[in-house]
């Protein structure tokens, strides 16, 4: 996709000069003559450079420049200035700007300046999504061979650019793993960009989506982005979308057949280059058949399905998927007691992995930084008891996912377990003679 840059040149001139030489280097090219329309120019497209001069008729260049800071750090400036002007340039520096030129300016060497500017804004950008991923926790999917599926599924969308769809109940994890995509994808330098459909509907989702011109409605007091442009060179993400509407649904699937789209009240198209990954709690094949849910779209959207099985079909992970929990809140040392463990596996979790870190939540702030205790979970109380296998396997699973999460280490996992280290090898034991 062509580099897009924002020119800010009050001479005609000048600005005809720079406008045709870029077009002519592959570049698209807005320009605006002075701050107000530059303004709305960068509110409403997204541009990967900005040319910007200092002296303009509405005021200073320079103060232009926190309003791109605020909404992207990493987009490169460069500032065009007088010989006069130095002192300026070296301001505008200080506040943010790249790098400046003084004037006259050589077209040949503004492009070659522009593509190495160009690739250092690349750089930071990938540097940041970089910092993002160092700063991010990797969740835990557990061991259930289900759930290895799904691994493989996500690893396969992560590398490819297809449609994906994340069905499951709720809470089971679709938005986490939808990001987890994202991360492990060429995708990652650009934005995550999310929106729940059964938050917004009909033309509130729509102005979401698609952005809307100044004077579209009564409201629209200025050109507005949607989330497809925000989404440009990154990832959209519609949890829930078969909540969308029909009259979002039609409009919604021209944009993935042809790519482009217009905003609200606006009769410009605008291109975006954006990969989709969606999620639902529901049975979209069923909706097809009550027509409520467009047939054409949900081929255009499961291209690859993944299923995120609900807790009750996995209870084996349910032990250690409750320790993980405990080390992302920051308590990696509090133990579980077998009669918890049992309480925990017991329960047929709604709301999943969601109420899952719920309760977790819930019993360390109980506990006021003591050992859990059965009562720190009362919010369980009703739950059926699990059978006399059931509990043998669940004890084995538990017992062999926490040597493995202890390197092998048998002190350490007697200590994780709360048991001696003569009882872990009695067990240990056992199964190997029933093996």
């Amino acid at each position: 996709m062509k580099s897009r840059i924002l020119l800010i040149e009050d001479e005609l001139a000048t600005r005809f000069g720079f406008v045709r030489y870029f077009a002519k280097e592959g570049y698209e090219v807005g320009e605006a003559r002075d701050l107000a329309e530059a303004a709305r120019l960068f509110a409403a497209e997204r541009f990967d450079a900005v040319i910007l001069d200092i002296n303009l008729p509405d005021g200073n260049g320079i103060d232009f420049i926190d309003a791109i800071r605020e909404s992207d750090l990493a987009i490169p400036i460069i500032i065009i200035t007088g010989a006069a002007d130095i002192p300026l340039a070296v301001e505008a520096m200080q506040r943010g700007a790249d790098n400046f030129l003084t004037k006259p300016i050589d077209n040949a060497g503004l492009a070659v300046f522009l593509r190495k500017t160009l690739e250092i804004g690349s750089l930071k950008r990938r540097q940041a999504a970089h910092q993002r991923m160092e700063r991010h926790k990797e969740p835990y999917w557990g061991n259930h061979p289900a759930m290895q599926v799904v691994l493989e599924h996500a690893q396969i969308a992560a590398e490819s650019e297809s449609p994906v769809l994340i069905t499951g109940e709720t809470g089971t994890g679709k938005g986490v793993l939808a990001r987890w995509i994202h991360r492990n994808s060429r995708r990652t330098p650009g934005e995550f960009v999310e929106v729940n459909c059964s938050g917004l509907r009909g033309e509130l989702l729509a102005r979401e989506i698609f952005g809307n011109a100044r004077g579209a409605f009564t409201s629209a007091d200025q050109d507005r982005k949607g989330l497809l442009d925000i989404a440009d060179h990154g990832t959209l993400f519609l949890d829930e979308i078969g909540d969308m509407g029909l009259e979002v649904q039609g409009p919604f699937l021209k944009v993935l057949e042809e790519k482009q789209y217009r905003r609200l009240g606006d009769v410009k198209l605008i291109k975006s280059d954006f990969r989709l990954i969606s999620a639902t709690n529901r049975d979209i094949g069923q909706m097809v058949h009550g027509s409520q849910f467009r047939q054409d779209l949900l081929y255009r959207i499961n291209l690859l399905t993944i299923h995120l099985p609900p807790l009750r079909d996995r209870r084996q992970d349910i032990p250690v998927m409750a320790h993980a929990l405990l080390k992302s809140l920051n308590r990696p040392d509090m133990l579980l007691s077998d009669e918890i463990i049992l309480l925990l596996t017991g329960y047929d979790w709604p709301g999943n992995i969601r109420e899952l870190k719920n309760v977790m939540e819930r019993a360390l702030l109980l506990a006021r930084g003591e050992q859990l205790q059965m009562c720190h979970f009362s919010s369980l109380g009703n739950y059926q008891q699990p059978s006399a296998t059931s509990i043998q396997e669940v004890e084995t699973s538990h017992i062999l996912s926490v040597l493995e999460q202890s390197g092998g280490n048998v002190d350490l996992a007697a200590t994780r377990l709360n048991i001696s280290r003569a009882t872990l090898y009695r067990r240990l034991k056992q199964l190997r003679e029933q093996e």
